[in-house]
């Protein structure tokens, strides 16, 4: 059984920037960052929102370099998923496999995961036209044209976001009307750039290195179609990856960790990052949220005088 002051699970910004932090600050510390480490931004292609790069910087390349910098600070990583935690600690208890780890203090950034349609021509043009963030590759289209699934806030959202660049936008909806809120209908619906498909469903995403069109199905009618675009934005919905943590910690009826600041429900076990950020969702604002959370961890090291923390 190994120990550590602090264990970082995740491994995305939110979690590599809390990890960094708390290895500079001279406390042991892991990250379990999971099978598929790196989180959303190693599905994207150019990142031009994350201060420091004058120049787009590949998301894969951005998590790789943050990676370094925290092995740099003397973070061990592992990447593996967690099994399940206890943490009726402390000592709480996270198992990777077959072996259970001990640490003073947690940091949860396992993030959230996007709700695809689950498509292999989606899948396969992940990142060349398909995306699940507006803010995030919006101004990629300026000058084209777009499609937008999904009828909740989140597509709406997306879809008025999305005007600011694209010549239109098309939402595609599988029901006759909106579950956005009102106040979102109203702006989509007399915004000019805003066209809307009623009552049908994408069948599939067309091209081959990049988003050409999607072939669409009436539900009402069994009618086939195809609308010629360039990108692609599916807004159905996130999942925050929080499994492992029921009936450890508080969560909010759609699974997210409830917290005040970064502050969970249990003393000494703190979030970071889309986990319990259904709002912003930016690669800047969790790195933030792992900065935060690794400096009230290590206060409460120091609060409990478990460890002295380097200044």
């Amino acid at each position: 059984m190994a120990e550590y002051d602090v264990i970082v699970i995740g491994s995305g910004p939110a979690g590599l920037t809390a990890a960094i932090y708390a290895g500079r600050a001279l406390v042991k510390t892991l990250i379990i960052g999971g099978r598929t480490t790196g989180g959303q931004l190693m599905l994207t292609s150019d990142v031009e929102n994350f201060p420091g790069f004058a120049n787009p910087i590949q998301g894969p390349s951005l998590m790789t370099e943050m990676r370094k910098q925290a092995e740099r600070f003397g973070a061990e990583i592992i990447d593996d998923d967690v099994e399940r935690v206890d943490f009726s600690g402390p000592p709480f208890k996270v198992t990777v496999g077959n072996q259970t780890h001990t640490a003073k203090s947690v940091i949860i950034a396992t993030g959230s995961s996007a709700k695809w349609l689950g498509l292999p021509s989606e899948s396969n043009l992940l990142g060349k036209g398909v995306s699940g963030c507006a803010t995030c590759d919006g101004y990629f289209f300026r000058g084209k044209r777009v499609v937008v699934v999904g009828g909740g806030d989140t597509a709406i959202e997306e879809a008025l976001f999305l005007t600011k660049y694209a010549t239109e936008v098309v939402v595609v909806h599988r029901r006759g009307e909106l579950r956005a809120s009102k106040i979102m209908q109203q702006r989509a619906l007399s915004n000019t750039k805003i066209r809307f498909v009623w009552n049908s469903v994408i069948q599939e995403v067309l091209g081959t290195k990049s988003v050409e069109g999607v072939k669409i199905k009436d539900v009402r009618t069994g009618e086939l179609s195809i609308i010629a675009c360039d990108g692609l934005f599916v807004a159905i919905g996130h999942q925050p990856n929080t499994k492992i943590f029921e009936r450890q910690i508080a969560l909010d009826e759609k699974g997210y960790v409830i917290s005040k600041g970064t502050k969970t429900s249990v003393d000494g076990v703190f979030v970071a990052g889309d986990v319990h950020d259904y709002k912003y969702r930016q690669a800047v604002t969790a790195a933030g949220e792992g900065c935060r959370a690794a400096l009230d961890s290590l206060a409460y090291l120091e609060e409990q005088k478990q460890v002295t923390v380097s200044a």
